[in-house]
């Protein structure tokens, strides 16, 4: 026999769970657990006292038949006495010779002195007055075989099996409804929230970041009446979600808020958590937001739950309807025909069942139990079909919070929410916290300025090739406060920083005039917009989609210098647009670094003042040019790496052109050089990394060119047209197959850079020693198998290579080159010490001179 507590541990479930059992639940379990005590009860009274007790019915008449033995052959002889006061009849039966006595007949032996005709009948009214009932002539075993047979025959089937029947049902009932606890796809689901939800609930960081927000807001209070007035007018930005109205500033309600007079709101105390607690807290939000994708994709729980609660329910109506049947069935007294009259000489018992007044009340009881238990579920279906269960809305907790941003959730994560509601709401609110992005980036914030210090990012700064002192962030979750107190600081970057916020106290660092945002679309406040507007003037921004490129960029009228890095053409969309550039009024230099087929239509919007502009492709074709046209002022242009196969016409239209690099194309030809002639204003012309093959003697028309750059291309030789401009200061051939230096080199007397390196030239001409103005001189990686000792009338030379030549040895008239150092004359060691003591001496010298490399 099973325990009570055997039994009830099918209902039992972690502790834990009870946040999901709603109040009709409990309430279910509980009147589970009383039926289950009423089932066990009635089972141990029927097991323990359960009896039927019979009695013959006796006949009203005393018929007595005697029929005499004859020699003893007779079959059975049958006697029965019935007298006027309905005694009981005997019964004698006999077989054979032998004739053989039944048990009534051994018992009538006792009595048979009554029936001797020596007794009077005044001794046999005083033995009747005497007895206590009437005799029945039966046995105890006959007895015995009565009760039994009767208890099977005479007995409902439901006074017999009733606490059995209630124990199953029972136990059918508590497994219906804690089956979504056992069910594998489900009970990972919910121990999964259970555990969660409790570690969000116990976390430091939820009571804290509410905390935080209500002084947050206090202050905000505060601030918006002091310096309503101070604040200039609010500009759109590309995220403004949060805000509550247009005269919110530009960063959303989830940054911390800074004010021009006031550049710091000091944190509450309440915000300081301990390095652990902030840990436990960033590895919650990142359980919630696996959680929650993983579990909202499906309605599996809901669906169980409103299974088993049909279940239930039709389990209660089948149960109400065939029990309420049988409740006038119990009965203290019952008629038991059991056809054994052969055996007992009696055809009809009178029973009575001692259980039934017993039974009948736990019956009654029973019946009003389950009735309680059918109008909960009632209820239940009502509650579960009320309210579209699979959607739930924080908007209660944003209102009280002032998280805005809490999502709501559907699928099996808004049900369980929806559960756990009916137990405590607390629960679902302080879930919440883990849910909005907002308090996760307060978080980061707090944890962010905990471990960079002011100290530790004055360790990071550095110092460019500009001299500026330069600050790179790479892959923060925000950006420290502690940046702002840098007040010397004159390059920003921030790379990789997706939640990157510049509060109002950017507007101590009065030195900051350029900012890189690598793939960080940041957000401003209205005042850090207002300082980046006035003091900006240099700003790079790396984006994958234009989209990432905050608004306010394009609103910084000071801007000066513009570098956008990322894709601008793809194939859905055959031209991804900027936003209209036309704020940026004193742009000059701008940079595109995409994939472009043709330059973007905004660009013109600056063409009246631009002066320089970049477009680096990733090998994409440049196609459409006539763009160009209307930027008439531009000075510098670099088309590089566009696969332009022959020099643009619409260049020849920039009057004000003074340098162009069309490096890494594929030119072959440059015959258009010709219409160069008509760019007065043209001094640089950068050819290099093409296919050109030859260079036309048409170039003599670029009188004032003073910078040719042809190194990487096919060149075998140097036409004596170049050597003709006579302001040439600068001339890369390199790394062509250039045999031969023309003597006509000679001519050019302004040359100051030139730079033949990774060509085949063997000697180099006396003529090239005349151009004494020269201050860098490549000639590495050639043929070259002497130095004519005429280097020496390059008296301002301070950059020499001679590296992965054929020489056996250096001139000691280099020591004449009062100007070269070692560091700038490029060679193998051992052909430095071939040198003079004294030569080597004059070019260890120090010098503060720097040379200079032209390229």
């Amino acid at each position: 026999m099973f325990t009570l507590a055997e039994v009830a541990s099918l209902s039992d479930i972690q502790p834990t769970y009870r946040i999901l059992k709603p109040w009709w639940d409990v309430f279910m379990d509980y009147l589970a657990v009383v039926m289950l005590m009423v089932a066990i009860f009635a089972g141990t009274m029927q097991l323990t006292k359960d009896q039927v007790v019979c009695l013959p019915v006796l006949q009203s008449t005393v018929n007595s038949k005697v029929q005499p033995d004859t020699a003893g052959k007779a079959d059975f002889t049958t006697v029965e006495t019935t007298t006027a006061q309905e005694e009981p009849s005997v019964r004698t039966v006999s077989l054979g010779s032998a004739p053989t006595v039944t048990p009534d007949i051994l018992s009538r032996a006792t009595t048979s002195s009554q029936y001797q005709p020596t007794e009077s009948g005044q001794e046999l009214k005083k033995e009747q007055k005497d007895s206590s009932g009437r005799k029945t002539n039966l046995d105890f075993q006959q007895y015995v075989f009565i009760n039994q047979m009767c208890y099977h025959l005479a007995l409902p089937w439901y006074s017999k099996y009733f606490p059995y029947l209630v124990l199953i049902h029972t136990i059918i009932l508590i497994v219906s409804s804690n089956f979504w606890f056992k069910y594998p796809k489900t009970c990972s689901k919910i121990e999964h929230f259970v555990s969660i939800l409790g570690k969000c609930f116990e976390s430091p960081w939820t009571t804290k970041a509410l905390s935080e927000t209500a002084c947050e807001d206090s202050e905000e209070n505060k601030q918006r009446l002091t310096g309503a007035q101070s604040l200039p007018k609010y500009v759109s930005t590309s995220s403004d979600e949060g805000s509550p109205s247009a005269s919110t500033p530009m960063i959303t309600k989830s940054g911390f808020k800074f004010s021009a007079d006031k550049p710091m709101i000091e944190i509450p105390s309440v915000t300081i958590l301990d390095k652990k607690d902030g840990e436990q807290a960033k590895a919650l939000f990142e359980k919630v937001r696996k959680f929650r994708a993983h579990v909202e994709d499906s309605d599996l729980i809901y669906k169980l739950y409103v299974g088993q609660t049909v279940i239930k329910t039709v389990k209660f109506i089948f149960i109400l309807c065939y029990t309420a049947n049988f409740v006038n069935t119990i009965s203290f007294e019952h008629i038991c025909n059991p056809k054994v009259e052969h055996l007992i000489g009696y055809t009809q018992f009178e029973c009575t069942h001692n259980m039934a007044y017993m039974l009948k009340k736990l019956l009654i009881s029973y019946i009003s139990l389950i009735c309680v238990y059918g109008f909960i579920c009632l209820y239940t279906l009502f509650w579960l079909f009320r309210i579209p269960l699979k959607e739930y809305s924080f908007e209660k907790v944003r209102e009280e919070s002032s998280f805005s941003d809490i999502p709501d959730v559907k699928n099996d994560f808004a049900f369980l929410l929806h559960m756990v509601d009916q137990y405590d709401q607390l629960y679902s609110k302080r879930f919440g916290v883990f849910l909005s992005e907002v308090s996760e980036n307060k978080l980061r914030g707090i944890s962010l300025n905990h471990e960079w210090t002011y100290e530790k990012l004055r360790q990071h700064v550095s110092r460019n090739a500009q001299d500026k002192q330069e600050l790179h962030l790479f892959m923060l979750s925000g950006v420290p406060d502690a940046v702002f107190d840098l007040t010397d600081l004159d390059v920003l970057k921030l790379e990789l920083i997706p939640e990157a916020k510049i509060t109002a106290k950017i507007s101590q660092m009065t030195n900051l005039q350029e900012l890189h945002l690598y793939h960080c679309p940041a957000k401003v406040e209205q005042t850090a917009f207002s300082f980046l507007r006035d003091h900006l003037r240099c700003l790079h921004v790396k984006f994958t989609d234009v989209a990432e490129i905050p608004a306010w960029v394009y609103l910084l009228k000071t801007l000066r210098e513009l570098y956008l890095i990322g894709n601008l053409n793809s194939e859905n969309n055959k031209m991804i647009g900027l936003e209209s550039l036309r704020e940026l009024r004193h742009l000059k230099i701008l940079h595109v670094k995409s994939n472009l087929t043709k330059i973007p239509p905004n660009i013109t919007d600056v063409a009246p003042h631009l002066t320089k502009l970049v477009i680096h492709n990733d090998g994409t074709k440049l196609v459409v040019l006539n763009s160009l046209k209307k930027m008439t002022n531009v000075a510098e242009l670099e088309l590089q790496n566009c696969e332009l196969e022959r020099i643009p016409h619409a260049i020849f239209s920039l009057s004000n052109l003074q340098e162009l690099d069309l490096k890494s194309n594929s030119i072959r030809t440059i015959e258009e050089i010709i219409s160069f002639q008509h760019l007065k204003r043209l001094t640089c012309l950068k050819l290099w990394h093409n296919k050109i093959v030859s260079i036309p003697s048409s170039i003599t028309h670029i009188k004032n060119l003073e910078s040719l750059y042809l190194s990487n291309n096919k060149l075998e030789t140097l036409p004596a047209a170049v050597f003709s401009l006579q302001k040439l200061r600068c001339l890369d051939v390199s790394y062509n197959s250039i045999a031969v230096i023309p003597v006509e080199i000679g001519l050019l007397q302004n040359l100051q850079h030139f730079h033949i390196t990774g060509n085949k030239v063997d000697v180099l001409p006396k003529q090239l020693f005349k151009c004494v103005k020269l201050r860098t001189l490549s000639l590495g990686q050639n043929c070259i198998t002497s130095i004519p000792d005429k280097v020496s009338q390059l008296l301002q030379l301070t950059y020499l290579e001679l590296k992965g030549n054929c020489l056996d040895r250096l001139p000691a008239t280099l020591g004449q080159c009062q100007l070269l150092r070692k560091s700038g004359l490029i060679v193998e060691d051992h052909l430095f010490d071939t040198l003079p003591s004294e030569v080597k001496e004059v070019l260890n010298q120090d010098t503060s001179i720097p040379f200079a490399n032209g390229i």
